[in-house]
């Protein structure tokens, strides 16, 4: 097996065992022991990647975010130029902002508990400008391709679409009976303001 597939394999396997341990466990009494111990990798195999749980659960937030435009850059790149499938690829993960139970926001809501720590401050704001960045992206696409107008303010819009998510993702920790604002009205409000003329 060449390095490569190896690296990509030991990832897999590392961000796997990861989340899984997160939905059993929890992000606070979970430890790279036991990551270690399900993954059955060594210490030295583990910090070959990784120097903390903390930066495993950074993999974890950038896995869906890479997911995520993986999927829209495929739905783009179908030959009908159109809004709603790549805004559907985007939009298709909205209801797990705000599931309790989703792994990505109970590391988010971990990490921001955290976020005093340097690294842990640094792999948040990574989190932060690659979701601004992605956002940005995904809707110049839109403009290139003539299905968002291009009086919408790319930078603008990414970022309220990224504090908005971010929003949801904290607010998935609160126990509340009903919101008014939920993450299918948060689909909607964006489908229309990146379609809006202005």
């Amino acid at each position: 097996m060449k390095q490569e597939e190896r690296r990509e394999q030991t990832t897999r396997l590392l961000l796997q065992t990861t989340k899984q341990l997160i939905r059993e466990k929890g992000c606070a009494s979970l430890t790279l022991k036991d990551i270690m111990e399900r993954a059955e990798l060594s210490k030295g195999a583990i910090f070959h990647y990784v120097k903390s749980k903390d930066e495993l659960f950074a993999w974890v937030l950038g896995e869906r975010l890479e997911e995520t435009n993986q999927r829209f850059m495929d739905e783009v790149g179908q030959a009908e130029r159109n809004f709603e499938g790549p805004m559907g690829s985007i939009a298709e993960n909205f209801h797990t902002l705000e599931d309790a139970e989703d792994v990505t926001n109970k590391v988010f809501v971990y990490l921001l508990g955290k976020e005093e720590e340097p690294a842990v401050a640094e792999a948040l704001n990574r989190f932060y400008e690659r979701s601004v960045q992605l956002s940005r992206g995904w809707i110049e696409a839109g403009q290139r391709h003539g299905v968002i107008p291009e009086t919408v303010d790319a930078d603008r819009t990414a970022e309220l679409f990224v504090l908005i998510s971010f929003g949801l993702r904290v607010r998935s920790s609160f126990s509340l009976l009903d919101a008014s604002f939920t993450a299918k009205q948060f689909t909607a409000f964006i489908a229309d303001l990146l379609r809006s003329k202005r």
